[in-house]
């Protein structure tokens, strides 16, 4: 009697086990891809790099309205800090914006995570140089991030400087 199964086309072995390791590839590509995905996101969280950009347009914000008030009045003004104490832990604090604050039109909203100030000081040439500033602790730990930009007596500002981002 004949074997009714060896009539049938049968699977080359390498067949097979090419078949298998792509069964495992899968799962195994998925599990890395995952774990490089949740590294990648601890390092380069998206949420804190959504709010460390408020403090960089917020604080380029407030140096052209420091300029705009300038224009209008003829004179820089200090002004802040506002809120007195730094948010801690990301937690978005209700921003009460002090008398210079508001003759300057300053207005980040009903709710900041930082703290914003400008400060003016004089040059070893005797002009006006504003600096204005932008203060966060996301993480809560004490250690506070500056977001800074100086405005000099022609109206010039410098680039955003940075301190301490991921604080």
């Amino acid at each position: 009697m004949e074997n009714p199964e060896s009539d049938k086309p049968r699977m080359a072995t390498w067949k097979k086990v090419a078949l298998g390791m792509a069964v495992l590839a899968v799962p195994c590509l998925m599990a890395v891809g995952g774990i490089t995905f949740y590294l990648i996101s601890r390092r380069y969280p998206v949420q804190d790099q959504a709010l460390t950009n408020e403090a960089r347009v917020n604080v380029l914000r407030l140096c052209g309205d420091v300029q705009s008030y300038r224009d209008e009045h003829g004179i820089f003004s200090e002004a802040g800090p506002v809120p007195r104490e730094v948010p801690r832990g990301g937690r978005a604090v209700a921003f009460e914006p002090d008398e210079p604050l508001k003759k300057m039109g300053f207005d980040p909203g009903e709710r900041v995570r930082y703290q914003y100030q400008v400060v003016v000081e004089e040059t070893p040439l005797g002009e006006a140089e504003v600096t204005c500033f932008a203060r966060g602790d996301l993480d809560g730990d004490g250690q506070v991030s500056v977001f800074s930009v100086t405005l000099d007596a022609n109206g010039m500002t410098s680039p955003v400087k940075v301190e301490r981002e991921e604080e």
